[in-house]
């Protein structure tokens, strides 16, 4: 690993890699405060039958309890795409310090692709985000994902 930032994204590369074996989207996620993982999450939301089930709503909730706190602040979190405005919200209302995300979401993602909901003035906390991090990894496991998922719909319409 070159850096810090990719060493946490393979981490939560690896959370995705755990949402395959549940069939949900391989989305991952981990919290970092000072610089040691304090939440792993991996999407969760065929498996619970949740829509709420995110990999980062998991990690927010891990997180506080590993802190001790309903604020994430101080903390960063590592997830494999861009949050969307569901946990974009929460995380601002948990008060994490920043967000390192690997692919961009341009239907969903509330960090600036679609809308942006944690650099808002007008919310009372906006947080630093950093895009792009091991995108390319992250971004094919999802890719791959949903072209299994049209190739196995497409056999059951036959």
């Amino acid at each position: 690993m070159t850096n810090k930032h990719e060493f946490f994204m393979s981490e939560a590369l690896k959370e995705a890699k755990k949402a395959l074996e549940h069939d949900d989207v391989p989305v991952g996620a981990v919290i970092v405060h000072k610089d040691r993982i304090i939440s792993r999450a991996c999407n969760q939301v065929e498996l619970l039958s949740d829509p709420t089930a995110h990999a980062e709503m998991i990690a927010i909730t891990q997180g506080c309890n590993s802190l001790g706190s309903k604020w994430l602040q101080g903390a960063v979190l590592y997830v494999t795409i861009e949050p969307c405005s569901m946990c974009a919200g929460a995380l601002v209302l948990a008060r994490i310090s920043g967000i390192v995300f690997g692919a961009k979401d341009p239907k969903t993602g509330a960090c600036g692709s679609a809308i942006n909901i944690i650099d808002n003035k007008k919310l009372n906390h906006r947080i630093k985000f950093l895009g792009g991090v091991l995108e390319e990894d992250c971004a094919l496991m999802l890719t791959s994902f949903f072209r299994r998922q049209r190739t196995k719909q497409a056999a059951a319409n036959n």
